[in-house]
């Protein structure tokens, strides 16, 4: 069994180390053999933590012979984003700049990760300043997708994702504020949760200041991992409250159960903007999944999705604008200066009294999908209307960007509202993987992992798997 320990799921082996059938050390040695093994294929993982994986893990161990008890994640290796903030260690963000810029404390989402006993064996790759769709900078390089290398791994989590889905880690931390948890969990043929604005507190205490308010409003932490239940597992670790985030809500992690079926609106063309086959399909797909365990599908287009995907534009590009756009110009590469370049000419600039109007409009949306969720408690619709892009997509100009915001316009409307959702794979097309993601009202997580659950035991993906040379 101990060649094999990186193919168990996060509680499969923390199962497998409460009850003594392997050592977290055992664990930790065979993860971080895996990662020798196939990150140089992929560069998910850019900074290796053998030493102190290892003197976690023979803590773990030490606790259990001790008869103390285990946490939920203990002796389960994960891997942290390098955008978030982990003791001792560079929070580059992807920027030569910050190669050095060390964190002397955990960020709440890593300090929950080892209450729970979670091993961190890496920090994972992330583009320059967090906002790309492909996963490159010129401090790390590029994360490769492990199912096909000309496609992008996804944006921002892309290290995270393409780790997980390579048997790198049972679990990888990630955040999400455009997609960037659900969209390389996509592009790897793995699933993740993008929680509740509010529900995993966050906060980065090397930051030099505040992130604008729309990004507050969007930007969410959370976990990766092969399958469904070990994603509800990480996630209701790293939900555990820190007065750092002002955000924070001590919300339940399991709410009221429905009376009766539970109604779900399928959108397979999100506000009738045109969608690739293969991703209609699987849609469609997964309704039949969920139809034939007992929810009530119907295909009904959720509120105003247009215009949510708009308000994030707008409000994000501007704050990129603002907030990012004089370091970028300085520190940041061509390539993301190309993508910065597309970013503003796709998006007008906005005065103060129009930002204040765009701000108070997320009432508006959100109000809607509110009422919207009384009549169907679940939207089941596409994470992205393409498959996974070509890397290097991103680069190629206003046309291109403006392209992938909206085939991506179900995806960002979720971060424009705050609301949960949960990204599941369905199957592979042409070798590449493809899935849905499962949207619900506000601390209703619960719901999206259990019909994203359902939808996996139709379905799923084989991982983790050996990366394609």
């Amino acid at each position: 069994m101990a060649g094999e320990l990186w193919r168990l799921g996060a509680g499969e082996t923390a199962a497998a180390v409460r009850d003594g059938e392997a050592s977290a050390v055992d664990v930790t040695e065979a993860h971080l053999d895996r990662l020798q093994q196939v990150n140089p294929a992929i560069n998910a993982v850019t900074v290796t933590l053998a030493d102190e994986a290892l003197a976690a893990a023979k803590a773990v161990d030490k606790a259990r012979a001790a008869g103390e008890p285990l946490g939920p994640l203990a002796g389960v290796p994960v891997t942290i984003k390098e955008n978030t903030d982990q003791a001792g260690q560079a929070t580059t963000n992807g920027l030569p700049a910050l190669a050095n810029h060390m964190a002397l404390e955990d960020a709440p989402s890593v300090a929950n990760l080892r209450k729970a006993g979670a091993v961190i064996i890496g920090r994972t790759n992330t583009p320059e300043f967090s906002v790309r769709w492909h996963t490159d900078n010129p401090l790390r390089g590029a994360t490769r997708n492990p199912w096909d290398p000309s496609r992008v791994a996804g944006g921002s989590s892309g290290g995270a994702a393409a780790a997980v889905a390579a048997g790198i880690g049972a679990v990888a931390h990630g955040n999400d504020a455009g997609g960037s948890l659900r969209y390389p969990a996509y592009c790897c043929g793995v699933a993740t949760i993008k929680p509740t604005l509010g529900r995993v507190p966050h906060a980065n205490p090397s930051a030099w200041e505040e992130r604008p308010p729309g990004i507050q409003l969007m930007s969410v932490q959370g976990p990766i991992a092969r399958k469904v239940a070990d994603v509800r597992l990480a996630f209701e670790a790293m939900a555990a409250g820190d007065p750092r985030d002002s955000w924070w809500v001590p919300a339940p992690l399991q709410g009221p159960k429905p009376e009766g079926p539970v109604k779900v609106a399928m959108t397979v063309d999100p506000a009738g903007g045109g969608v690739d086959d293969a991703v209609a399909a699987a849609v469609r797909q997964a309704g039949t999944a969920l139809a034939e365990v007992g929810y009530e599908v119907e295909e009904v287009e959720p509120p105003l999705v247009k215009d949510c995907a708009s308000l994030w534009a707008l409000l994000q590009l501007n704050e990129i604008r603002w907030f990012m756009g004089p370091a970028a110009r300085s520190i940041g590469s061509d390539a993301f200066n190309a993508v910065l370049d597309a970013y503003e000419a796709f998006t007008p600039t906005l005065e103060v009294e129009g930002y204040a109007r765009a701000l108070a409009d997320r009432a508006r949306l959100l109000r809607a999908w509110m009422m919207f969720f009384q009549a169907y408690p679940l939207v089941l619709g596409p994470v992205s209307c393409t498959p996974p892009m070509k890397a290097g997509l991103d680069t190629e100009g206003p046309d291109a960007v403006a392209g992938i915001i909206h085939a991506h316009r179900l995806l960002i409307a979720v971060n424009t509202l705050g609301l949960p959702a949960a990204a599941v794979p369905t199957g592979l097309v042409g070798g590449v993987p493809l899935g849905v993601q499962v949207i619900g009202a506000r601390y209703r997580e619960d719901m999206c992992l259990d019909a994203a659950a359902a939808i996996e035991a139709a379905g799923g993906l084989p991982t983790p798997i050996d990366p394609v040379p």
